[in-house]
């Protein structure tokens, strides 16, 4: 992995360097000012390892591989990434992109595995996911860092893609404009946001105001203790037996797991059920949860 061009000390804006040929093998990033960037495990880290995105890292980390196409067999995760870049993902070939809030890396590995190079960061420790993920692509750069305060020079980007990430800041409309400030004279912006629609019952909100109050890590172990003792019931109710669309109706309508076996049936029962342990720790141990119409 070596240092893109786009990179940039946040205090002088002068490009930063490895005392290496890889970022890997480094110590530290260092502009011509003097600047230190701390390299630890292999990624430059230009925020501390706390914020409020620490149970999002924590759940990349733990589920590392499970949204990944390349694990899962299928193209869930290709089919939405071309939907938002406007119909197919080879639009990134040979171009540059910034992913912000690249999670684990189920975006990641795709652009590169199209032809990108991708410049991809992370406010929490997911960035180590997604290295472990993404590292041996050549065109490959990841940094943990904040979307408020890039480490990259302004309108350096064919494309800046932010994928379920937004709503989670502290100010959306922040958020858009520093990812606005990125993109190069007639590149693209591609992000997206949780509308008003979207779903939650009950016992989620409720959940998700006591578990949003806990440390991390305590509502982490919470939110999966909940969702390993629901999913034997929620499996019960995948069956094509008579008359168990009822109990999946109370399901949907009473549980706060999340459940995605209407959805991707093709996803088979383990993944089925990685997926719900995963996505009901993101839906009810966000920070922020914001919402907006179109």
């Amino acid at each position: 992995m070596r240092v893109p061009p786009e990179l940039r000390c946040r205090e002088h804006g002068l490009p930063l360097a490895s005392d290496t040929d890889e970022v890997e093998a480094s110590s530290s990033l260092r502009c011509g000012e003097g600047c230190g960037v701390p390299v630890v495990g292999g990624i430059p880290r230009f925020v501390g390892p706390s914020s409020y995105a620490s149970g999002f890292g924590l759940q990349w980390v733990a589920f590392r591989k499970t949204q990944l196409d390349s694990h899962t067999g299928t193209g869930i995760s290709r089919e939405r990434l071309a939907r938002c870049l406007g119909g197919s993902v080879e639009v990134v070939r040979g171009r540059s992109v910034l992913e912000v809030g690249c999670g684990a890396g189920r975006f990641t590995e795709l652009m590169l595995g199209a032809g990108a190079r991708v410049f991809a960061c992370d406010l929490s420790q997911a960035v180590e996911a997604n290295h472990a993920n993404c590292r041996h692509f050549p065109d490959y750069f990841v940094c943990q860092a904040d979307v408020r305060q890039l480490p990259a020079a302004p309108g350096s980007f064919d494309f800046v893609v932010c994928l379920g990430v937004i709503q989670h800041t502290p100010d959306p409309e922040e958020t858009i404009a520093a990812l606005a400030r990125q993109v190069r004279p007639g590149g693209t912006l591609v992000i997206d946001h949780y509308t008003h629609g979207f779903p939650a019952n009950f016992a989620q909100r409720a959940l998700r105001r006591v578990l949003t109050r806990l440390p991390a890590r305590a509502a982490k172990s919470a939110t999966l203790a909940v969702a390993r003792a629901l999913l034997p019931v929620h499996r019960f109710s995948w069956s094509q037996a008579r008359g168990r669309w009822r109990l999946r109706r109370h399901l949907r309508k009473f549980s706060p797991l999340v459940d995605y076996y209407d959805a991707y049936p093709q996803l088979g029962e383990k993944l089925l059920a990685e997926w719900a342990l995963l996505d009901t720790h993101d839906t009810l141990t966000d920070y922020y949860k914001h919402l907006r119409t179109a």
